[in-house]
């Protein structure tokens, strides 16, 4: 599970910093791609990375503001166009299925593939054998909302060796041990599957923030998050001109990541008027709070790793 940013500015795009879209890469999970809005010229980056637009599998998007929703029209068209067959849902805020439906209308973009539309409220709103997708009202001047993706815990590993020690060769049965089942040998011995089984592997949380405010909302979403990535549109001490547009600055994302205590936070959403030789200031203004702070830059990528591992 990895996370690359595709765009990281806010607004409007600059020579440093496109404007907003992530990909959650979950090709070792389930071969596919999630992509967290999708703001002008995101295929012109994705172009300059090895993510392939047929392996997206679902889009978020948090908001509707243009430099969120720009790039989804012709992403879409694109992925077709590029053989693109499999299926692919979109999430967003109430309005998002009329800006999809009539960008393609009119400009005659006939996809190749199943598009699903869903426009989505507070709560649940994806959730399978792998992952659970919850999401929350956040605090901007348009309905924006945040994420939390849990990936579930996995059952742990079979212990293989200790079986082969125990007289129990390899074969069909260790997929039934594996389940932990009990079986019965043809010696009339009977072995429990769970006693051979490693603890649960714990699945790990991501929490992506639309732009937003501090709020109590946002706390939810990212409590106990192995990585939280949360806007930063401006500096520290700038917490008036923050409110006044409804954005955060590097600070009160890393107050926000201290008090959910995340296992790390990633910046981004910069303001354009910063520029590249102000970059590590505003790092370290977050660090100064929360040390495990990284500033994302396009086409910055991490791994997702549990709080409790190095």
């Amino acid at each position: 599970m990895k996370l690359l940013f595709l765009g990281t500015g806010a607004g409007v795009p600059a020579k440093l910093r496109n404007v907003s879209s992530l990909a959650l890469m979950l090709l070792e999970e389930r071969n596919a791609v999630w992509l967290f809005d999708c703001g002008e010229a995101t295929q012109h980056q994705i172009l300059h990375t090895s993510l392939k637009p047929r392996k997206i599998e679902k889009i978020f998007i948090s908001h509707l503001h243009g430099d969120h929703i720009f790039g989804l029209p012709g992403l879409l068209g694109s992925r077709s166009f590029q053989g693109g067959l499999t299926g692919l849902t979109v999430y967003g805020p109430k309005g998002i299925r009329d800006y999809i439906e009539i960008s393609l209308r009119v400009s005659q973009t006939h996809l190749k593939y199943p598009l699903t539309i869903i426009e989505i409220e507070e709560g649940v709103i994806f959730e399978d054998e792998q992952f659970v997708v919850e999401t929350l009202l956040l605090d901007h001047a348009v309905p924006s909302y945040g994420f939390r993706i849990t990936e579930k815990d996995k059952q742990g590993t079979l212990a293989a060796e200790r079986l082969i020690a125990d007289g129990i060769p390899p074969g069909p049965i260790y997929q039934h041990l594996k389940n932990g089942e009990i079986i019965t040998l043809e010696d009339g011995t009977t072995v429990d599957g769970r006693d051979y089984l490693g603890p649960d592997q714990k699945g790990r949380v991501v929490c992506i923030l639309g732009d937003t405010r501090p709020c109590e909302n946002a706390m939810k979403l990212a409590k106990s998050a192995d990585t939280l990535v949360h806007e930063a549109t401006f500096a520290a001490g700038s917490e008036e001109m923050a409110a006044d547009y409804f954005h955060s600055t590097t600070v009160q994302a890393a107050e926000l990541a201290l008090e959910a205590q995340v296992g790390m936070l990633c910046l981004t959403h910069i303001s354009s008027r910063y520029g590249k030789e102000q970059w590590s200031k505003l790092a370290e203004e977050a660090k100064a709070v929360f040390p495990k702070t990284e500033i994302a830059h396009d086409f910055f990528e991490i791994s997702i790793d549990l709080q409790n591992e190095e």
